[in-house]
C-alpha cells in the first residue's frame, strides 16, 4: 500500500509497515573464560543465561557464538574437547532458552598459536586435508553440544562439504551448515584483538575474497550451496549489499549478512547515560532486509531490539 504524501503522522504510522523487527536479528556473543577489558564486549559462561533470557524476552530468535581458547598449539585439537569453551557455551545457551537457534563458528583462528584459520604443513603452507578433517570434527562436537547451525569460517576449500558429511554420518543430519563468505577487510581488527585471532602474516586471510571481486563472492557462495550449505553468512555486512541482492535473485537459500566488529564500533556510540545509539545500524539492517537478507547478525542485537520494541 502506498502511503499518501499528505497524510498525518498517525496515518503514516498506520500504513507504513515495521520493516525491521527483533526477529530479524541474530545476537553475537564473544565468550571468554574470565571477564576481560577488551576492544569488543565479551561474556563469560556465568553471564550467558541472563543475556539469553533478555534476548528471548525482546523477540530475538538466534545467537551466534564465538569462543576464545586460552590454549593454543599447531594442531588446534583443543577445539575438539567435549568440555571446550565453545561446547560449554552452547550448553549454557540451550539449557537457558532451548527454542533460540544457536549458531557456532568452526574455525581454527582462536586455537592456533599464529592466529590463522587453517592448519599448516611442515613448509608453512595450508594443510587443506588436515583443516577439513579438524573443522569437520568441530562441527560434530558443536552439534553434540546442541548447536543448531555450524559455521565453517576459514573459507578453505572443502570445509563445507566436510562439515555436511561429518554431521550426516554422525546422526546430526538435522543440524544446518552456514558457511562464512568473506571479503577481506580491516573491519575485523576489534574481533581479532578481543579473541586473540590476529594472523601474524598480516590483516588479510589467504582464503578471503578481494573486495573488488563481487563475481568471485557470488560464485563462492553458490559453490558452497552446491556442496551442502543450507544458508550463507555474508561479511562484512556493510559491504555486501550488492552481492546480497545478486544472490537473492539466484538462490532461495537464507542469506545472513554479518555486521562485524568494526561496524559495531564505528556505527554506534554511547551517550552520557551509557545508552548506545544504534540508529545507523537500524538503517543498515533495514536496507539489507530490503535487499533480500533473511536476517542480520550483529553485536548490537540487544540494543537494537530494545529500540524497536
Amino acid at each position: 500500500m502506498t502511503t499518501p504524501l499528505r497524510s498525518r503522522a498517525a496515518v503514516r504510522r498506520l500504513l507504513e509497515p515495521q520493516i525491521l523487527t527483533p526477529a530479524d536479528l541474530s545476537m553475537v556473543l564473544l565468550v571468554t573464560e574470565e571477564p576481560a577489558d577488551r576492544p569488543m564486549p565479551t561474556v563469560t559462561l556465568a553471564e550467558i543465561p541472563a543475556v539469553m533470557r533478555d534476548a528471548a524476552r525482546l523477540g530475538i530468535r538466534s545467537v551466534k557464538l564465538f569462543a576464545e581458547s586460552s590454549e593454543r598449539d599447531a594442531t588446534g585439537k583443543i577445539s575438539l574437547a567435549a568440555d571446550s569453551l565453545m561446547a560449554r557455551a552452547v550448553h549454557a545457551c540451550k539449557d537457558t532458552v532451548p527454542d533460540l537457534a544457536v549458531m557456532t563458528e568452526t574455525c581454527l583462528c582462536s586455537y592456533t598459536a599464529d592466529g590463522v584459520c587453517y592448519l599448516a604443513d611442515r613448509n608453512g603452507r595450508p594443510d587443506v586435508p588436515g583443516t577439513m578433517e579438524i573443522t569437520s570434527r568441530q562441527a560434530v562436537v558443536h552439534a553434540e553440544a546442541g548447536a543448531d547451525i555450524v559455521g565453517p569460517a576459514s573459507m578453505v576449500l572443502g570445509t563445507v562439504a566436510g562439515a555436511r558429511k561429518a554431521l550426516d554420518q554422525s546422526g546430526h543430519d538435522g543440524v544446518s551448515v552456514m558457511p562464512h563468505v568473506i571479503f577481506w577487510s580491516s573491519l575485523y581488527d576489534g574481533f581479532r584483538l578481543t579473541m586473540g585471532a590476529t594472523p601474524r602474516a598480516g590483516i588479510n586471510r589467504e582464503f578471503q575474497i578481494n573486495p573488488g571481486r563481487a563475481d568471485q563472492f557470488v560464485d563462492t557462495a553458490l559453490r558452497m550451496e552446491a556442496v551442502g550449505a543450507d544458508m550463507i553468512l555474508l561479511e562484512p555486512a556493510q559491504f555486501t549489499a550488492d552481492v546480497l541482492a545478486t544472490l537473492r535473485s539466484v538462490t532461495r537459500a537464507p542469506l545472513f549478512p554479518f555486521s562485524v566488529s568494526g561496524e559495531y564500533t564505528s556505527m554506534t556510540r554511547t551517550d552520557e547515560t551509557g545508552r548506545r545509539d544504534v540508529r545507523l545500524l537500524v538503517e543498515l539492517f533495514t536496507m539489507l532486509k530490503r535487499a533480500g537478507a533473511s536476517g542480520s547478525v550483529t553485536y548490537a542485537a540487544l540494543d537494537i531490539a530494545r529500540q524497536l520494541t
